[in-house]
């Protein structure tokens, strides 16, 4: 049997949108809050941008720090790493 999915319906940029998905519902609606605050944001620091160029640099800034934080994910393992092995020294 397939796994239950729960369809949630959000605004994000002023527009309804129904997701799709297996996570919580509250995690969704918390997620597609931060896209929209993200792109309101952008909306008010550069208020020419038509729709898609802001969901495009919103796209752009959320990968962004996703890589960012992967990169200080693995600074942090590594360390945690050195760490253990002066430890088992």
């Amino acid at each position: 049997m397939g796994d239950f999915k729960n369809r949630i319906n959000v605004n994000i940029n002023d527009q309804h949108y129904t997701i799709v998905g297996t996570d919580n519902p509250e995690h969704i609606r918390y997620v597609a809050n931060l896209v929209d605050e993200k792109l309101k944001e952008l909306g008010r620091k550069n208020a020419g941008l038509d729709t898609t160029r802001k969901a495009i640099l919103t796209a752009v800034n959320v990968m962004h720090e996703k890589v960012q934080l992967e990169e200080d994910n693995e600074r942090l393992q590594q360390q945690i790493k050195q760490l253990q092995d002066r430890k088992d020294q």
